[in-house]
């Protein structure tokens, strides 16, 4: 009789212990342990994180952090941090916070449009995935990269295409431009190569082209038609004389491309730049800037006239008024003048 009260004594401490541990591993395993009032918190995790990094941004989630690192290290993922933007749910559990943390690396939506600078570009993309900026212009400007892929240095912007894309946000400098280099190839396909080939272009002058006409008019409607002008005028051996170029040149040869310039002055036209359209003949040695792809269907597609001329039209804004003759031109370039003037714009 003695041992068996003995034995259920046992029996009894056992299975309290063993709810005792059982409730202790859930609280810690398996129960709730966030404290955001939101459905969804994210947490951006650098590449070489430690995991007293990891628990910094992770403390204003979490009720419990010191349950958190019994976990992280009970599931050895404190000497296995991955990098990334990764979702934590309301009401995550330690073990599906640990779980996502590993496996629910989350794309980001990159963005960037119409840079001027692969400094600019450099910058824009650092505030959206980990790559700083320094790493990306190395790998934007990169000679052997420009080299392989027939570009020179002035033509480093012509394989970035402004658009949105997704990327993991741990994505670094050489995967973001390798990811570039394959979107541009893939945007020239055999018709867009053929029809640049018509025209007597390669894909880079297209684009270079293209950055004229995106800097000319905002009206993507009226982009075929600007971009008809220009290839006239190549055709007919006529210098573009595009203001824009020569903006772009005042601000290169400067250094400051901050520089807000509303007028070209006459003793801007002699500035000597190979970006200079007035000063030198057919398209710059790269892009002014990086066009939309409009403008660069523009150039692909464009308005066939005779048009060689073009000048602001004040009565419509935004759009030009288009001659085909150096007189008509002049006559519609009057009431132009007269308008800047009347604003007392002189630079």
């Amino acid at each position: 009789m003695y041992i068996k009260r003995i034995l259920l004594l046992l029996v009894i401490l056992g299975l309290l212990i063993g709810g005792l541990f059982a409730a202790m591993v859930y609280r810690t395993f398996l129960s709730p342990n966030t404290v955001f009032e939101n459905e969804r918190a994210f947490v951006y995790i650098r590449s070489d994180a430690t995991f007293a990094e990891v628990k910094e941004q992770l403390t204003p989630l979490l009720k419990n952090v010191d349950a958190f690192e019994i976990v992280a290290k009970r599931k050895q993922y404190t000497d296995n941090i991955r990098g990334g933007k990764f979702p934590i749910d309301k009401g995550m559990s330690n073990n599906d916070i640990i779980n996502a943390l590993r496996s629910r690396n989350t794309p980001v939506l990159v963005s960037f449009n119409n840079q001027e600078t692969p400094e600019d570009l450099a910058g824009r993309i650092a505030f959206q995935i980990e790559a700083d900026s320094q790493s990306l212009l190395r790998a934007i400007t990169d000679r052997e990269f420009l080299k392989e892929n027939g570009l020179s240095k002035e033509e480093a912007l012509v394989p970035y295409l402004p658009n949105s894309y997704e990327f993991f946000w741990n994505t670094d400098a050489e995967d973001f431009r390798e990811r570039m280099l394959q979107e541009y190839n893939r945007f020239w396909t055999d018709s867009r190569k053929e029809k640049a080939k018509a025209l007597g272009l390669s894909p880079e002058e297209v684009v270079a082209l293209a950055a004229i006409v995106h800097k000319e008019t905002v009206k993507t409607d009226e982009r075929p038609r600007v971009a008809g002008v220009y290839l006239n005028r190549i055709r007919k051996g006529i210098p573009l004389q595009a203001d824009p170029t020569v903006i772009f040149a005042i601000k290169k040869v400067s250094g400051n491309y901050d520089t807000i310039i509303k007028r070209v002055l006459y003793r801007d036209l002699e500035l000597d730049s190979p970006f200079n359209t007035y000063k030198y003949k057919g398209i710059p040695p790269g892009p002014i800037c990086m066009p939309d792809l409009s403008a660069i269907e523009a150039v692909l597609n464009p308005e066939k006239h005779n048009y060689l001329y073009f000048v602001a039209d004040t009565s419509n804004f935004g759009y030009h008024i288009f001659a085909e003759t150096l007189a008509q031109h002049n006559r519609n370039k009057a009431q132009y003048i007269r308008w800047i003037n009347s604003k007392d714009i002189r630079r």
